[in-house]
């Protein structure tokens, strides 16, 4: 007994769920990780009545007749399924040196694997992004060394359609650099205060042109008494410059992007005050089923349009990561026919006067 406490011990210092189980398969000690997967008693029943999978159970009955170690990569669970990898051992520390028992380690692999999936798709998406204009400049410019050569006219409509795809190319570099240096400093928060009034009153102004185009108008609608925001300025300008690029070319021609700045009593992230600051556009709306992926690197609820209008498939993913970096929250609600709110809500720089230089 005083070696079965011994190792209850030991097992309970562990973080990863394991148990020990004798040559009958019974759980003889379990520590506290494995009794939160597996809700419900443990010791004292076959382990096969909670872990069903049949490598594991496989593999503990060849280390119970004499292998030293199994390892296997399992996936259990439901609805939310979880890889492990299991890890097999045998021991001696039964009563007896004829009974034989194993350990059965389980180390959670989903993060990792996700992690995995996550760049292997990435690096995919990168790929196709720039292979398919690299392609379509490479086919260009066979054509006037070839056909197009002594064409003036066609030279100069293909000189065109190559600059645009050479435009497209850099806005998605300069995108992927943008992402990347977010990401490499996510988890320092910015100490700078930003004046979001006087910042987004300039974005505004600077796509008007852009706006007019369309026929269409920036109101910016700020409160009276507005705190200041803690933040990085251009982390934030590219986020609500981003957000204001997606309204003039989502929205509906002829219509009004409302910008609304308010001060909230608490940002559920940090606890304290904040500003949010929506963005309305008034157009086709996003189906319910695209919202929860709308930050996903490379997702298009239209990729036809989304590259025609020179979009990279990026823009809400730096912004997610922006907003993540200022401890803030990032929201989207959006109707069928009536349009979409994009909403970010900011820490406010409460008593910022002694420790923070403002940015205006």
């Amino acid at each position: 007994m005083e070696r079965y406490a011994l190792v209850q011990d030991v097992l309970e210092a562990l973080a990863h769920p394991v148990v020990m189980v004798d040559n009958r398969r019974q759980v003889l000690a379990a520590n506290a990780a494995a009794h939160a997967v597996w809700q419900g008693r443990l010791v004292g029943r076959n382990i096969a009545l909670s872990v069903r999978h049949p490598d594991v159970l496989d593999a503990l009955e060849e280390v119970l007749h004499g292998a030293a170690a199994r390892d296997v990569e399992v996936t259990m669970g439901g609805a939310i399924p979880t890889i492990y990898q299991v890890r097999v051992a045998r021991l001696s520390v039964t009563a007896r040196a004829d009974e034989p028992a194993a350990l059965v380690a389980f180390q959670d692999l989903t993060a990792a694997r996700q992690a995995e999936r996550m760049r292997a798709d990435f690096v995919a998406n990168v790929s196709h992004e720039l292979r398919s204009p690299l392609t379509s400049l490479l086919g260009f410019i066979e054509t006037l060394r070839g056909p197009a050569h002594d064409d003036p006219d066609a030279r100069a409509r293909f000189l065109e359609v190559m600059t645009g795809e050479a435009k497209r190319m850099a806005r998605l570099i300069d995108d992927l650099l943008s992402l990347s240096r977010v990401e490499a400093d996510e988890h320092v928060p910015p100490r700078g205060v930003v004046d979001l009034r006087g910042l987004l009153h300039e974005i505004a102004a600077n796509l008007d042109p852009q706006a007019a185009a369309r026929d269409m108008r920036i109101d910016v609608d700020c409160e009276g008494d507005l705190p200041p925001a803690l933040g990085a300025r251009d982390e934030l300008t590219l986020v609500f410059r981003n957000l204001l690029d997606n309204a003039i070319q989502y929205g509906d021609a002829g219509t009004a992007i409302t910008v609304t700045v308010r001060a909230v009593g608490r940002v559920p992230e940090i606890g304290g005050p904040g500003v949010a600051v929506a963005v309305r556009d008034r157009g086709v709306g996003i189906a319910a089923e695209h919202i929860p992926r709308l930050t996903e690197r490379f997702y298009r609820v239209d990729k036809g349009r989304s590259r025609v209008m020179g979009g990279t498939g990026l823009g809400l993913a730096i912004v997610k990561h922006i907003i993540s970096h200022h401890r803030g929250q990032f929201s989207v609600r959006s109707t069928l026919g009536e349009g979409s709110d994009f909403t970010v809500t900011l820490p406010c720089a409460q008593d910022a006067g002694d420790r923070h230089q403002t940015v205006t």
